[in-house]
């Protein structure tokens, strides 16, 4: 990942329903190719270095007559859009026919003059690779069978939900080991070469046209999960791992490319080791989401190569609305956390507006949501601020407190360090005033004062570096509060 910088923050865009937005802008149907100069110059503000054009590829028709027949995806996709139309139900980007933009959005040469335009505002482009699975009537299929999970009539007697007939051959629908397998798309089998080949082709085809991908579901491909999840199906494991055969040709051909690894099930540092630049934190994800500090403590104190190699995320397209989903502050408490920790960041389109519906990946159009002009000034703000400070070392910090007074328990703080101003975070993880002290890690602090200033809201605080060093720094947040701190001598 040459020339990126150590700590990406990735902006996703759901590439269909933007561009449906824009064209009832204009008044007229509006491409890849035809964004207007000022839409682009949205996406790239201050703190962003990579966008994200989530459901760029060609959309399966087969794929698309199952969701429209679902009755809980209908349900679904009428509660987060009340005036759907059939027009609005376009197929799931992650039922892909073929890995060629769909014609809709403009097709290759609208792809290639978009990512002119980022590039032209210092941006870099992601689209997304899906390793499992393709739709029902993706070419392959027809022309290389092997490449998918066979099965027999009997199987398909046996389990009619988990495998399909597609003109006299029995393949097996794409699934997660740990739910029913899905209706629209049919499995890859991952332990063939020919395969394996194949995945490494198409991913230096769509790194032609971007500067880096993000690979949907990647540990289910991994020999462990793949052998355990279709067993005599697929027969033994080969010798060597799915993403390391497939990923080690491809660096050589894109060494500059950021390889991003949907992951779960604690496999992440698996994933690290077979060559992904980053994964998903979703674990840091719950912790902030529904559990406490000394659970979010707990996983921040893994190793500092581990940690720079993890998205940090409060919302994707996967995920709640953080607006929704972490209320009464806990929301802005936990982008200040993943906007200030090392490793990668993404925000997700329409979060620093507030938006709240949850859009269907299936659905081209989404509802109108008034934005939250508050939270946008914050987020505007928290970028800047991350852009100044994730630079130089980080440490976790230590915070004390007294015997009548545990809430510093709740207090988490860390540390960038690349000489002056070192920066201090300080957030306070609980629905109730917190109060600590921070121990903070520099030996120079003694001998002289030294001016805190919070780059989130401006206030300045003048200490002694005595104190300091000794006690370490006193912080009284409310409930849900931060400080994100410049620390420079006076």
């Amino acid at each position: 990942m040459s020339g990126w910088p150590s700590h990406p923050v990735v902006y996703e865009v759901d590439t269909w329903p933007w561009l449906a937005e824009l064209s009832r802008r204009a008044g007229a149907p509006v491409t890849l190719a035809q964004v207007p100069a000022d839409a682009w110059d949205e996406l790239a503000q201050p703190g962003i270095d990579a966008v994200w054009l989530m459901g760029v590829w060609q959309r399966s028709p087969a794929g698309l007559a199952v969701a429209r027949q679902n009755a809980g995806l209908r349900d679904a996709f009428r509660a987060a859009l009340p005036d759907l139309t059939p027009e609005d139900v376009v197929g799931s980007p992650y039922c892909v026919r073929r890995y060629v933009v769909d014609d809709r959005l403009g097709g290759p040469a609208a792809l290639a003059t978009a990512r002119a335009e980022l590039a032209r505002r210092g941006l870099r482009l992601i689209l997304d690779y899906v390793p499992n699975h393709v739709a029902p009537d993706h070419p392959a299929l027809l022309e290389h069978p092997d490449w998918f999970v066979r099965g027999t009539a009997r199987d398909q007697a046996a389990a009619p939900d988990d495998w399909l007939d597609i003109r006299g051959l029995t393949v097996a629908r794409g699934r997660d080991p740990f739910f029913p397998a899905w209706p629209d798309v049919v499995q890859l089998n991952a332990f063939r070469p020919e395969l394996r080949q194949a995945t490494t082709d198409v991913l230096d085809r769509i790194l032609q046209q971007c500067d880096g991908v993000r690979c949907d579901m990647a540990m289910l491909v991994t020999n462990d999960v793949f052998g355990k999840t279709w067993g005599g199906h697929v027969g033994a494991a080969p010798a060597e791992e799915f993403w390391p055969a497939v990923l080690g040709p491809l660096r050589l051909r894109h060494p500059n490319a950021v390889l991003i690894a949907e992951a779960y099930w604690d496999m992440e540092w698996a994933l690290q080791q077979q060559g992904f630049d980053f994964c998903y934190d979703k674990r840091l994800y719950d912790r902030l989401a529904h559990g406490d500090a000394a659970t979010v403590r707990s996983h921040l104190s893994a190793g500092y190569d581990y940690q720079r190699r993890l998205i940090r995320f409060t919302e994707n397209h996967d995920e709640p609305r953080a607006a929704a989903e972490l209320p009464a502050g806990r929301d802005r408490a936990a982008a200040v956390a993943v906007a200030t920790l090392p490793g990668a960041t993404l925000w997700h389109e329409g979060q620093f507006e507030g938006r709240r519906v949850r859009l269907p990946v299936f659905l081209g159009r989404r509802p109108d949501e008034p934005a939250d002009e508050d939270l946008r000034r914050f987020y505007h703000r928290l970028l800047g601020a991350a852009t100044d400070l994730r630079r130089g070392g980080w440490t976790l910090l230590d915070v004390h407190g007294w015997p009548d007074n545990p809430t510093h328990r709740d207090v988490l703080a860390w540390a960038w360090h690349a000489g002056d101003p070192h920066h201090l975070v300080a957030v306070n993880l609980s629905g109730h005033p917190s109060q600590g002290r921070v121990a903070l890690p520099w030996q120079t602090l003694r001998g002289r004062s030294w001016r805190l200033t919070d780059l989130l809201d401006g206030r300045v605080f003048d200490r002694d570096g005595d104190e300091l060093a000794t006690d370490g720094l006193f912080v009284d947040l409310p409930a849900w509060g931060f400080h994100v701190l410049a620390v420079e001598p006076l």
